[in-house]
């Protein structure tokens, strides 16, 4: 199982947001600026990291060029989420040296955009975002609801050749209360490659989901306030 650091960028700063409110930011400027952050993960073991833009996922502006400075600046792939809501935008990430884009609204808003991307490249470049509320899928940085439940979405996306998804739960996104077990078992179970996130707060956390066969956990601000350390994370993510 991997385990993927976050690193959440809001006005080229490292942020968290609590159950992604833009009011309830919270500032990491002790860890560094990104690139900083991202040097960090790679010397202490990770195979990737997962960026997000959260001032484009909020309509807020971007951090484009922030991402390309990261890219350049680590070794192990990149994958970016947030505010990717056009082909352009998604090509232009790919032109810097992004290894996968995280799409949601996009998806959601014109399910032929990615099959266009899954055209153009590899289905292991393109993951569907499932951010959602107690099981229904949420759009528009979190505002809007789909429509669909998650496991709807997974079937839907996975007949058009989509492999990964990142689920997040969103009413624990941030909040350090464990993950949503739950909806995550089952789109497990289903044989989808799934990124889980939010809520992550302990190693006993990184060891449930290893045990429903996640493909990956993102962890972002039990690592940024100490309270699991990646090298023990990444112990137990590959230890038989």
């Amino acid at each position: 199982m991997e385990i993927i650091p976050a690193v959440d960028i809001m006005k080229g700063k490292v942020v968290r947001l609590l159950k992604g409110n833009p009011e309830q930011a919270k500032s990491y400027d002790h860890l560094g600026d990104p690139v900083s952050l991202a040097r960090r993960w790679e010397r202490e073991g990770a195979r990737m990291i997962h960026i997000v833009d959260l001032d484009a996922a909020l309509g807020l502006g971007s951090n484009t060029e922030m991402i390309g400075d990261v890219v350049k600046s680590v070794s192990v792939p990149v994958q970016v989420g947030g505010g990717i809501r056009s082909i352009s935008l998604a090509r232009r990430l790919f032109s810097i040296g992004v290894k996968r884009i995280i799409v949601g609204s996009l998806a959601f808003s014109d399910p032929s955009a990615i099959e266009t991307l899954l055209r153009e490249f590899d289905d292991e470049r393109i993951a569907v975002a499932l951010d959602h509320n107690r099981g229904i899928v949420m759009v528009g940085g979190w505002k809007r609801s789909a429509g669909m439940s998650v496991e709807e979405a997974a079937e839907r996306f996975g007949e058009i050749g989509v492999k990964f998804f990142l689920v997040t739960s969103i009413h624990r996104d941030g909040t350090l209360l464990g993950p949503d077990l739950e909806v995550l078992s089952t789109l497990a179970s289903q044989g989808y490659r799934i990124m889980a996130a939010g809520g992550i707060s302990g190693i006993d956390d990184i060891l449930a989901l290893k045990h429903l066969g996640v493909y990956g956990v993102i962890v972002g601000r039990a690592l940024y306030e100490g309270k699991i350390s990646l090298s023990e994370a990444l112990r137990v993510a590959g230890d038989d």
